[in-house]
């Protein structure tokens, strides 16, 4: 792909984000672009930021670390994929955000490793709202209830939520998906305080739903970078 084709993808996204808050009565100032570069090579996403792209999301520790070793903090970049345990110590020095943190379990290991090398890791809750097996992340049913169990952890600064949208061509059932995630969120911002502020919903083929219905962070990869690469 060439830049300037890039450079217009960027541009098509920001320009449908912009209308998708402002059809509900937002601005789009108020919500992140997180540019899904997983697969994709650092020129890739060093033209991206060029055009400006501030946030950054890779899947995989390994796949990410040469990448933040070259481009180092010239963006912010999240953990968009699932963690696993024996990854947690490198993920945390790595990643600026750890977005898809799917069970207790996991919360509890990036908490004690947190501790042993003094940080203060942000965090975002995984829910799995479309109940789809192949999906990690805390049951939606039960979410409301769990969620506010995971303040007990003082080493990790929850700043909210994430899901995946269901994998489905029905706009219905997203969006009912996304709804019923923002109720979550809406409802343990009282247990979690003022930082808890990200409901990161939406990725390329669903994210102007996702704004409509309170994203505040979209997570956009084949829309900006086009298939994967690597």
């Amino acid at each position: 792909m060439s830049d300037e084709t890039l450079k217009r993808n960027i541009e098509i996204i920001q320009s449908r984000m912009a209308e998708a808050a402002a059809r509900s009565g937002r601005n789009s100032d108020e919500i992140t672009l997180v540019a899904v570069s997983k697969r994709h090579d650092q020129k890739a996403i060093k033209a991206a930021l060029e055009y400006g792209i501030t946030d950054l999301g890779e899947s995989r520790v390994q796949e990410a670390e040469p990448k933040i070793a070259d481009l180092g903090r010239a963006a912010r970049w999240h953990l968009i994929g699932h963690l696993q345990t024996n990854k947690v110590a490198r993920a945390i020095q790595l990643f600026d955000t750890l977005d898809a943190v799917d069970s207790a379990r996991l919360a509890e290991k990036i908490d004690a490793e947190a501790e042993k090398e003094g940080l203060k890791i942000e965090c975002l809750a995984e829910i799995n709202s479309s109940g789809e097996d192949s999906k990690y992340g805390f049951p939606l049913e039960t979410a409301a209830e769990i969620l506010p169990e995971l303040a007990r952890f003082k080493n990790i600064i929850w700043r909210g939520i994430m899901t995946i949208g269901p994998y489905s061509i029905n706009e219905n059932l997203i969006r009912r998906a996304f709804r019923r995630t923002r109720d979550v969120f809406v409802e343990c911002r009282d247990v979690f305080g003022v930082r808890f502020d990200t409901l990161s919903m939406g990725m390329s083929g669903d994210f102007e739903t996702a704004i409509e219905e309170g994203s505040t962070q979209v997570r956009v990869g084949t829309a900006i970078f086009g298939p994967r690469a690597l």
